[in-house]
């Protein structure tokens, strides 16, 4: 055997060993997803004042409708929606009035702060909002979310359990028209949940998602205020360790709230997608390495190139396929959402293995049209346009 044909032979074996640990990762997936979103929801005691946080950056497609599905709570305690923004010219501003107009009865607070406190504008905003926050239960949301009717009971039963400093939700993925949201969609609906609920399971995962971070005023006093993470990428992420360092437990209820996918094209969807990638990296280096598994297909696929195209290889990749089609109809189920676009998995587990490969090679990251650099502990850096 020459030497190519030696390294081929190889790489096939290689690919083939991370193709089976991926098939069996995605059936344990398939498995536990189910059995996430089966647990019952928390009713609460009691129904305190809450805050709800929402910064603000831009009209966002269906922005009014994710505002408003946080104004149709099924809560008979007293609520805030406090939002901000660094302009006072932001066009959100005027879907919040139409908000106003959309729901008289909202007691609304606004705020319109450029004051900067590090390279975190999202922080910084939050920052500038909360001294107008009037009650001691916080619930911070970003924009692009929405939410059912029962989202905030359930939240505040959860946040009223004994031992419980914070609440965080997973989501799943809802795209705006068009093809590229619908691909990203994908990302978030059979690749980012399934590993969360896996992590969860194995006791592998120590998640915190902005798209909700409830807590109570003194838990916030307790790790220090938002101010230690104004140059945190993942400022999720360290907050919740932050709840975890001062020995309070983050929990996640079972349901999921949802994110718009606004990606209107490759380059939008790909420059999103390695920011993420490129988070995750920075927070958890070894986990990152080991989402490699969530690539089956992209595996076998390269276990065909590099045998040859072996008989056994297509084998191998027909199974990888399979199982990732049998993940996507048992999240679908899970979520009790419409199966469509089975076509478009096989496309996005190629473009996201390749998006995986890269975020290795660069630190940089492109938020809210923003260059930063990130460093091995998370924390970013402006970065001059070029």
């Amino acid at each position: 055997m020459s030497a190519a044909h030696l390294v081929a032979a190889t790489l096939a074996c290689a690919c083939a060993a991370g193709a089976a640990f991926g098939i069996a990762y995605t059936v344990l997936a398939g498995a536990l997803i189910g059995r996430f979103f089966a647990r019952a929801v928390s009713e609460p005691t009691s129904f305190p004042p809450v805050t709800i946080v929402k910064p603000l950056h831009g009209n966002e497609w269906a922005l009014l409708a994710n505002l408003s599905s946080f104004c149709q709570q099924d809560y008979p305690g007293p609520v805030q929606f406090l939002f901000g923004v660094h302009d006072s010219a932001d066009p959100a501003l005027q879907t919040v009035d139409d908000l106003r107009r959309l729901h008289p009865g909202a007691d609304i607070t606004v705020v319109a702060d450029a004051r900067l406190y590090g390279p975190n504008r999202k922080i910084s905003n939050i920052l500038n909002m909360l001294p107008q926050a009037r009650h001691d239960v916080l619930v911070f949301a970003d924009s692009d979310v929405s939410v059912g009717p029962d989202y905030l009971r359930n939240v505040i039963g959860e946040l009223q359990k004994p031992g419980v400093g914070l609440v965080t939700c997973v989501y799943r993925g809802t795209p705006d028209p068009g093809f590229w949201p619908r691909l990203s969609a994908k990302a978030t609906n059979y690749q980012f949940l399934p590993g969360v609920v896996t992590g969860l399971a194995l006791g592998l995962a120590r998640p915190c998602f902005g798209q909700t971070i409830a807590m109570r005023r003194d838990t916030l006093e307790k790790i220090g205020g938002f101010t230690p993470f104004v140059r945190h990428l993942a400022e999720d992420h360290a907050i919740g360790e932050a709840v975890r360092m001062i020995g309070e437990k983050v929990v996640i209820p079972p349901f999921t709230i949802s994110h718009a996918c606004v990606e209107t094209s490759a380059m939008q969807l790909i420059a999103h997608e390695l920011r993420w990638s490129r988070t995750i990296r920075s927070v958890d280096p070894l986990g990152h390495l080991g989402s490699a598994l969530i690539h089956p297909l992209a595996f076998a696929l390269l276990t065909v190139a590099f045998s040859g195209g072996a008989p056994w290889a297509w084998a191998l990749a027909f199974l990888a396929m399979s199982a990732r089609l049998a993940l996507k109809l048992l999240s679908d189920r899970a979520l009790h959402q419409a199966r469509r676009d089975l076509w478009l998995l096989p496309l996005w587990d190629i473009v996201s293995f390749a998006i995986f490969v890269a975020s290795f090679w660069s630190s940089r990251v492109i938020w809210r049209g923003f260059s930063f650099e990130v460093d091995g502990d998370g924390l970013l850096s402006a970065q001059p346009d070029e």
